[in-house]
């Protein structure tokens, strides 16, 4: 029987702004998102230590990490929950399954954030309305979204899986920039020119923004 409808919610002794009062700095989710290869982990972690440097408490999501887990594909279920369950819960890369793996860490990264927590994605999350969905989840202010502009070729010569390769082989399918379609953001809070200037540079700017928003001090506390 389905009980989707008989859940309640339950308010937590200990609340966000307790947390964050706690921490010294307010929660928030860094949505980078960009093409493969565009820089996006490579920056969250820049920017993950950076944040750490100054006391702040934050946490990388990253796209190939949580396909290793809580978003596993078929083939790594199987194993060790068998076929049926691989089938039904398993995550590939089709247009459905990318939206279900942008609304699971959409929801986790919700849970970081509301602990008081600096949530760093790092994911391709090519479709728009996939992205918009998350940040209508969340209130107003919370979702940052952070456009890695790194232009295809970039990407491309950069390959630093291969993975370009393999696509223009005919090897992979349903490859964002080849024979997928990457959806650029039309409003996002910044823009990141990630063949422009350095990893450190980039998360500098970050940094700043958030600053400017009043989500993190001025200073080290």
């Amino acid at each position: 029987m389905e009980n989707d409808t008989n859940i309640t919610w339950h308010e937590h002794r200990v609340n966000r702004e307790e947390r964050e009062r706690l921490h010294g700095h307010r929660g928030c989710v860094i949505w980078f998102t960009g093409l493969s290869g565009s820089g996006k982990s490579t920056l969250a972690n820049v920017l993950d230590h950076m944040l750490s440097a100054r006391g702040v408490k934050s946490a990388v999501l990253d796209g190939d990490n949580v396909r290793h887990g809580l978003n596993a594909g078929p083939g790594i279920l199987k194993e060790s929950h068998g076929e049926d369950y691989a089938a039904r819960f398993g995550l590939g890369f089709s247009a459905i399954d990318r939206e279900e793996n942008i609304r699971r860490i959409g929801a986790v990264a919700q849970l970081f954030c509301e602990a008081g927590t600096v949530a760093l994605t790092a994911f391709i999350s090519p479709y728009r309305v996939d992205r918009d969905r998350v940040r209508a989840t969340m209130p107003e202010g919370d979702f940052i979204e952070v456009f890695v502009d790194t232009p295809l070729e970039v990407c491309e010569e950069r390959d630093p899986k291969g993975l370009y390769k393999k696509a223009r082989a005919g090897e992979i399918k349903q490859f964002t920039g080849i024979d997928d379609p990457y959806e650029a953001p039309e409003s996002p809070e910044l823009v990141l020119k990630a063949s422009e200037r350095t990893p450190e540079a980039l998360a500098g700017e970050v940094i700043d923004y958030l600053v400017s928003r009043g989500i993190l001090p001025e200073s080290n506390p």
